[in-house]
């Protein structure tokens, strides 16, 4: 115990960033799967192990208490992770990983722009230029891709959704993850069952898979421990900043090792997109606050990534 107390804060947060930012390398490996079998059994699987832990540390009886109000909002915030997981398992899968890092580099500019449509925040001159310099990314992306960049939006999107709920649930990380687990997982297990009834199933079609499915349970929530441990001896600020280091190792992965096509114009776009998250962490850093948006968001917002 006395090793781990010892062990700097940012060194937690940067695993636990490193791991997510490796994503594409472990969802890559489960291309044998549809997307939606994959979401269903890493629901599955996350909940099995993070009730595990609760029993260990004590804290089973703890999900007793949980109010109604509570659940329903445990609810959507399940439905909008669903979406976001399926999102980026779909986007590994079909060879658009690169557009997948945008998304969480898009994440904290539809947040601010979730706060501001919802909750009627003011922003100041230099966020609104960063969200300026983020529209017009979102545009030039746009006549690169021939389309709106969707899953990169979908990403951002469903993952500002979950902070927003995440802002108002009354549950730490573990709890909230459980809850959300309990709401999805009769949902997954229905799946999963006809799925098998079908034969279109691919857990236990052979022991690879069937060990890789089962691995997404740990993938998910060793790097959720870790951010919790980092978040209680970080600066809100530095975590702001090193959550940054998830797509950016996202990015580095879709062009260095799938070679995703990466022509002149959309780097035109991500140059963009990094000015207007230059402007973004530079105004909060100035300002003394977190990069993020809203200190309440950061604990369970960025736990789930991606």
């Amino acid at each position: 115990m006395r090793r781990i107390t010892a062990v700097p804060g940012v060194v937690f947060g940067t695993s636990a960033f490193l791991i997510w930012g490796l994503f594409p390398a472990f969802f890559g490996l489960l291309h044998f799967a549809d997307p939606a079998e994959i979401v269903a059994q890493r629901i599955v699987w996350t909940l099995l192990l993070v009730l595990i832990v609760l029993t260990i540390g004590g804290r089973l009886r703890e999900l007793r208490g949980i109010a109604k109000r509570t659940w329903w909002l445990a609810a959507a915030a399940s439905a909008a992770i669903s979406v976001n997981w399926g999102t980026y398992v779909y986007g590994v899968s079909s060879g658009h990983v690169v557009e997948c890092a945008l998304g969480y580099f898009v994440n904290p500019l539809v947040t601010v722009t979730f706060a501001v449509a919802i909750f009627r925040e003011r922003l100041r001159r230099a966020q609104w230029g960063a969200l300026g310099l983020g529209a017009l990314a979102v545009a030039v992306l746009t006549v690169d891709y021939g389309r709106p960049p969707i899953i990169a939006l979908a990403l951002a999107c469903s993952f500002a959704l979950y902070g927003l709920v995440k802002k108002i649930i009354p549950l730490d990380a573990l709890r909230g993850i459980a809850a959300e687990g309990l709401v999805a997982a009769p949902f997954a297990l229905a799946f999963l069952a006809v799925t098998a009834a079908l034969g279109t199933g691919t857990f236990g079609a052979t022991p690879a898979h069937t060990a890789l499915m089962a691995a997404t349970g740990p993938v998910t929530l060793v790097p959720l421990l870790l951010f919790a441990i980092a978040s209680q001896r970080v600066a809100l600020s530095t975590m702001g900043i090193l959550q940054y280091l998830t797509p950016a190792l996202q990015m580095a992965w879709g062009v260095a090792v799938v070679h995703e096509p990466m022509p002149a114009s959309r780097w035109i776009g991500f140059a963009l997109i990094w000015a207007a998250l230059a402007v973004f962490t530079a105004d909060a850093l100035l300002r003394g606050r977190p990069a993020r948006p809203d200190p309440d968001l950061h604990t369970d917002e960025q736990a789930r990534l991606p």
